[in-house]
């Protein structure tokens, strides 16, 4: 299968990167290099605090997602998307001449003013970039289309912070190179939009509500009726909390705790940055090409130990005087702040496009973009909240490291709460860590299981790890028919349940339970839901496929699915199979990264459908491997 960087050779995706790209470049130059004029000139041109001036930047760039996300979100659901983002860069164009006119005469207002409608500008793209992507890319690219997205994005803001912060440095002429090339950016952004195809209005008879308070309302009323969605918006507005709390102490970081000078920050903010996008990108690897919501967890777990180990770094440090980049690389405990925050990084892209790419899949696509714009709302809030949070424990006496040690912390207890929650996070990364360690997965045919629609899965049952191993294969949640004996067991009775587990006995030992399971297996499929049984019943105590029942037929005759025969090989010799007799048998045959396989084979009608047919289905996609 190709690689997620082929998408950039198509049409259908390359011109909507690359304006992407330049939107964000052009956003952080012209934030940067207006910051740092009012640093260092500020007082030429007001009486006002520049210290002032630089938080009321921020706030006013972040203040348009919280007054017309909601009504972006309905624009990019009523609009055809490529002429709306072509609309958007020409006022882009727009606002930056009004940029250049204040830095020419070096009006301080309308440079702010500039900067707060470039935050509307990014606003009013914010639903278009993310609901575009799902229209645009096939299910299994949304991981890789989602990672180049990411990544593309974070390098973007960083060249074109550490570009204002240069450009407006010089010595002459600053602001008019500045003026050049946010002009030409911004140019450039338009003309690359003009070759994004075209991708359909969601709702094109969509009623526009210009009430932006009751539109916001109802898109945080939409965010809430998918759970799954609604705790993915939960866990990508804790990142931008997370991330936005830890950009923000770079500077003082670098200054008050390492002695470093201007070009450590952005150091920092390099390796941090580049960290994200190599997470971001090897999301694709690392998830099979699936909309693998496992990566969560293992990025969570790396997004607090790095933290934690940031902070135990950190408190060792007594600065200096301020250093530059060559002496700050001499201190062996400056690389390991390095290697911490690129690893932040790296964990924070397994933790965030997994999540993004949720959002987008699971997303009713009629109001796909008015969800985006909620999570874009959730986002600027909890980013609010970090800086009040960050100035109020600074005010109080921590420091910058302990705040970064409070953040590991939090972000443990936001994990914990997200993923009781939802438990299907903590079972994809469990399913996730199996085929990573103990075993490799080879699949095969696993496009055969719909993306969407009811479906009966029949599987050979070889272990105990059959489940997990079905469930890493399909990015669908799957509802497994268990035996009611091992359903029942203390403490994992809990995650059974809360994973859909539907427990079945046989008509001899228990026919209420008997009849109990067939009602909710066709309730999950009437539902639109996977449901998978495993025919013979119970665990094979050889290896070889026992005799079938004949619960798919009575399944497909009351509720007519289509049925997909499935098998697992290289399961027998696995340590949670039947073949060992103990747990020190288990111990000693243990073999990591032990190849085993799942085939998955062609659609079986309901009238079609047999025991001898599901049987020898399951035979010839198994083979002769155990």
């Amino acid at each position: 299968m190709s690689s997620q960087f082929s998408l950039l050779k198509e049409k259908r995706f390359l011109p909507f990167f690359a304006t992407q790209f330049f939107g964000a470049f052009n956003d952080n130059l012209y934030k940067n290099a207006l910051v740092i004029l009012i640093a260092f000139e500020g007082a030429k041109m007001t009486t006002l605090n520049p210290d002032l001036l630089v938080n009321l930047c921020a706030g006013l760039f972040i203040l348009p997602f919280f007054l017309f996300s909601a009504s972006a979100g309905q624009l990019a659901d009523k609009f055809e998307k490529s002429k709306l983002i072509r609309a958007i860069k020409l006022l882009e164009i727009g606002i930056m001449m009004l940029a250049t006119f204040g830095f020419f005469y070096m009006n301080l207002w309308l440079l702010i003013g500039a900067l707060f409608l470039m935050g509307l500008h990014s606003t009013l793209f914010g639903p278009v970039k993310f609901a575009i992507l799902p229209q645009s890319l096939k299910e299994q690219e949304l991981i890789g289309g989602n990672a180049v997205v990411e990544s593309g994005t974070f390098i973007a803001i960083l060249l074109g912070t550490i570009a204002g912060g240069v450009l407006i440095a010089l010595p002459s002429g600053g602001t008019f190179w500045v003026s050049c090339l946010v002009l030409v950016t911004a140019c450039v952004g338009y003309l690359v939009s003009r070759a994004i195809p075209n991708a359909p209005a969601a709702d094109p008879n969509l009623k526009f509500n210009w009430n932006p308070f009751t539109e916001t309302w109802s898109n945080l009323k939409l965010t809430r009726k998918n759970t799954t969605v609604f705790n993915a918006i939960l866990g990508i507005s804790w990142f931008w909390f997370y991330g936005a709390l830890f950009l923000s102490q770079f500077p003082g970081y670098a200054k008050n705790v390492t002695g470093g000078g201007e070009i450590v920050v952005t150091t920092l903010l390099a390796v941090f940055s580049i960290g994200i996008g190599v997470g971001s990108m090897l999301c694709e690897r690392l998830s099979g090409r699936m909309v693998e919501i496992g990566l969560v967890p293992f990025g969570s777990i790396g997004l607090s130990l790095f933290a934690a180990d940031l902070w135990w770094v950190s408190s060792h440090m007594h600065p200096e005087a301020t250093l530059g980049l060559a002496h700050f690389l001499q201190n062996h405990a400056h690389i390991h702040v390095l290697f911490d925050l690129f690893f932040i990084g790296v964990f924070g892209g397994f933790f965030i496009v997994p999540l993004y790419a949720v959002m987008q899949s699971r997303s009713e696509e009629s109001v796909r973009s008015r969800i985006i714009a909620g999570n874009n709302i959730m986002n600027s809030a909890f980013m609010v909240v970090a800086a009040v949070m960050a100035i109020g424990l600074l005010s109080v006496g921590i420091t910058i490291p302990e705040l970064f040690l409070i953040t590991a912390l939090m972000n443990i207890a936001v994990a914990v709460y997200i993923y009781g929650l939802v438990p299907e996070f903590m079972l994809r990364f469990l399913c996730w860590m199996l085929v990573h360690t103990v075993y490799r997965l080879k699949k095969q045919g696993v496009q055969n299981i719909p993306d969407t629609g009811p479906a009966l899965l029949v599987c050979n049952h070889v272990s105990f790890a059959d489940a997990l191993i079905i469930s890493a294969s399909c990015p669908r949640p799957i509802r497994f028919v268990m035996d009611h004996q091992i359903f029942n067991i203390p403490l994992l009775n809990k995650v059974f349940r809360d994973i859909k587990v539907i427990p079945i006995a046989s008509a001899k030992h228990d026919p209420a339970i008997l009849e109990a399971a067939f009602k909710s297996i066709a309730e999950e499929l009437a539902a639109g839901e996977l449901v998978c049984i495993f025919p013979e019943g119970a665990l094979t105590k050889t290896g070889d496929l026992q005799t079938f029942r004949d619960g798919a037929v009575r399944i497909v005759s009351s509720t007519p699915v289509p049925v997909i025969p499935m098998a697992l090989h290289g399961m027998w010799s696995s340590v949670f199979s039947r073949q060992y007799k103990s747990m020190w048998e288990m111990l000693v045959h243990l073999r990591l990264f032990k190849k085993v396989g799942l085939a998955v084979g062609e659609v079986v009608a309901p009238g079609e459908v047999s025991v001898e047919r599901l049987l020898s289905d399951v035979s010839q996609l198994r083979g002769d491997q155990a």
